[in-house]
């Protein structure tokens, strides 16, 4: 737990931020904020992140409580567990300052987002729901599509930071777990788009017709768009990394689906079946490889 720091009132602007957590998304938008001149304090667990902004104009945190000091945070953690541990059972919210809000960029379950909600609330802090799509070429170039929920005062005080990492701000509801829901929902999608793919590429090899031609048809007619365009060329080249979005964090948000259309009672057929491909791809060896790689459970034709 962080060491005590006083509860202060500050005067809050639009130009001192907080990023706190410095992977492969939340660096480029730290970089981007910096770029544009805002005053960004930067916090990781590993200092090396922390390092490099800082020689590019950051200031370090010692601390997450420290980071919370700005008023304005932007966290981008890794799953459910590191929100919890690094922000909700710290201790760390209840010296923060009054009139501070905090943007969860992450993906987390819909149940997270509710708890964070309300115990943000019990410490007089705003808490906005703000996942992204995008992979990391997209975050570096500032062009996110940003889904935002929550109050809307809040999102319009944020506003001109997401005009600054993003293109787009979706308002997508009042209740942060609705943004959390559409995040995973497109996850989701992107999973069926890849699994699909996958096995039409493989009976295309098995029966002789190029994989790389069989996608670039595809993607020039019926299924245009950089989803299919992006993942197709991946799977037709059997190239998994680096890793834009790994097969452990893609089976992570799959589960999240699942256990959000258990919560309200939906089948989602297709989920039980990528359970099992994620299960299995993460068990051969894949988890560190782009998502991508869930098409190598499929039967494919050796390599020339």
């Amino acid at each position: 737990m962080d060491a005590p720091l006083p509860i202060n009132h500050v005067d809050i602007t639009m130009t001192a931020v907080s990023i706190i957590g410095l992977g492969a998304m939340g660096r480029p938008m730290a970089r981007n904020l910096i770029a544009a001149g805002h005053d960004v304090t930067v916090w990781n667990r590993s200092p090396g992140p922390v390092a490099d902004l800082v020689a590019e104009g950051a200031r370090p945190a010692s601390s997450v409580a420290e980071a919370l000091q700005t008023g304005t945070v932007l966290s981008m953690l890794s799953n459910d567990r590191a929100v919890t541990e690094t922000l909700l059972d710290s201790g760390v919210l209840a010296r923060a300052p009054e009139g501070t809000v905090h943007v969860n960029m992450a993906t987390v379950s819909t149940a997270l987002a509710r708890r964070a909600r309300d115990v943000h609330a019990a410490h007089g802090i705003g808490y906005l729901a703000a996942p992204v799509f995008g992979r990391v070429p997209v975050a570096e170039a500032g062009r996110l599509n940003i889904l935002a929920a929550g109050d809307p005062a809040l999102i319009d005080r944020v506003q001109p930071l997401f005009e600054v990492i993003g293109t787009r701000t979706w308002r997508l509801g009042d209740r942060p777990e609705q943004a959390h829901l559409v995040k995973i929902l497109g996850n989701y999608l992107i999973a069926t788009t890849i699994q699909s793919l996958g096995e039409a590429v493989s009976l295309a090899e098995h029966t002789g017709v190029d994989a790389h031609q069989l996608v670039e048809l595809l993607t020039s007619t019926l299924f245009p768009g950089q989803t299919y365009a992006a993942y197709g060329d991946l799977i037709a080249d059997r190239r998994y990394r680096p890793a834009g979005f790994t097969t452990a964090l893609g089976r992570k948000d799959l589960h999240l689906a699942l256990d959000a259309a258990a919560e309200h009672d939906v089948p989602l057929p297709f989920g039980e079946l990528l359970r099992t491909v994620f299960d299995q791809a993460v068990e051969d060896g894949y988890g560190d490889d782009d998502w991508a790689a869930i098409t190598e459970e499929q039967p494919r034709e050796a390599h020339s």
